[in-house]
């Protein structure tokens, strides 16, 4: 079996999996999808969303965001950790208010000039938030496509290339979201459960047989 014959049936067997795959972050609005996604880091998107009705709430745009101060955002969003998330998202509010109109960007360059937002971020909001093809490498996905063998990297970034060039433009944010959920629920970081993954025969590094 060919290396592109084999990630089209992975790919396959993922749809099939999670045919409604989609973010479990909740957001409406490109700005909502920002925040909550630098919320996101190191975090889990069920905490997120336990604080996020009140920061969209008493923040409803860009532009009330940019208006606050760290100070003032920080009781909000504590739970999700570290205190420069506070920072990072109102320097990045007033960014886009002075720099951009504000409207939050829609190309990567401009999406990663902002405070606090990396190439993952980046993606995330470029896929959720515009609809634009974008391969998003979180922990998961990371993981996952490097243990199915969709990439061999060491790297986000060089998984992300080797993704982008392994996966059609088309499928890149339904995959994001395929191997997302594929790693919340069966390919886990600690006890992936192969013996009853259906995508075990394909896989390249089934951790619990080469652990037996």
């Amino acid at each position: 079996m060919t290396k592109k014959e084999r990630t089209r049936l992975i790919l396959l067997g993922l749809e099939e999996l999670y045919p409604d795959a989609r973010p479990e972050l909740h957001f409406s609005n490109p700005y909502e999808t920002l925040v909550a996604t630098m919320l996101s880091a190191q975090s889990t998107d069920l905490q997120v969303n336990k604080v996020t009705p009140a920061v969209f709430r008493d923040f409803p745009t860009v532009e009330d965001m940019a208006r606050a101060t760290p100070e003032i955002l920080y009781p909000y969003v504590r739970s999700c950790g570290f205190a420069s998330k506070a920072t990072n998202i109102v320097l990045a509010a007033r960014a886009i208010v002075e720099r951009f109109d504000g409207q939050v960007p829609g190309t990567l360059e401009d999406l990663m000039s902002l405070r606090g937002v990396g190439r993952k971020t980046a993606n995330v909001v470029l896929a959720n938030a515009f609809g634009i093809p974008a391969m998003a490498v979180d922990t998961h996905v990371f993981r996952v496509s490097n243990r199915l063998g969709l990439a061999k990297a060491n790297s986000v970034e060089k998984t992300e290339q080797q993704l982008m060039k392994a996966i059609p433009r088309d499928l890149w944010n339904k995959a994001h979201h395929w191997l997302i959920f594929h790693g919340r629920r069966v390919c886990k970081a600690q006890r992936p459960l192969c013996e009853s993954c259906t995508l075990l025969p394909l896989c390249q590094n089934p951790v619990r047989a080469l652990k037996q």
